[in-house]
């Protein structure tokens, strides 16, 4: 597969780079086309001799069918891959405790760690998925007491100008 061996070829150059410590690949492909977790990308993945996350980007648990279940063991079985997810607030999606908590806990039953809860970037067109901050600070206060913590992500926010994410609560 053409893609398949222009990420090789890019994964095999930044191995090349001496201060590279890992390699971190955000992604969501295993959601919307899990069969794209091909036997080649795993290879990819397992000759990267350092560290690899592949932050996964789910919003609700109703896109984790057993397919993506299915992606997400195919990549842990990769002995240096870590799995990740980031999750963006969307009003009317996700901008409630029951679905986020069920989201937590459906992407650790897939063998992913909830990591960041993204308030929206305040983009053209998308004003009305907008959530409050405070509503936001809320849910993760909620989720915070519902699960433990490895499985609350860490609510932040895209500030411009700032050299990191900000976190929220």
């Amino acid at each position: 597969m053409l893609v398949d061996d222009m990420l090789r070829d890019l994964v095999e150059r930044i191995s090349l780079i001496s201060h590279v410590r890992g390699l971190r690949i955000h992604t969501r492909l295993p959601i919307v086309i899990p069969q794209r977790v091909t036997g080649q990308l795993l290879n990819t993945l397992e000759e990267f001799e350092k560290p690899v996350v592949v932050v996964l980007h789910s919003n609700h648990a109703r896109e984790l069918d057993e397919h993506v279940r299915h992606a997400c063991e195919l990549l842990r079985s990769v002995r240096n891959v870590t799995l990740l997810n980031q999750s963006v607030l969307l009003r009317d999606v996700n901008d409630d405790a029951d679905v986020l908590t069920e989201l937590s806990e459906r992407l650790f039953a897939c063998g992913v760690l909830p990591y960041y809860l993204h308030q929206l970037d305040r983009v053209r067109g998308a004003a009305h998925f907008e959530v409050p901050v405070s509503i936001g600070r809320q849910l993760i206060t909620t989720i915070r007491s519902r699960l433990p913590g490895f499985l609350v992500p860490r609510y932040v926010q895209e500030i411009a100008g700032q050299p990191n994410k900000t976190v929220l609560l």
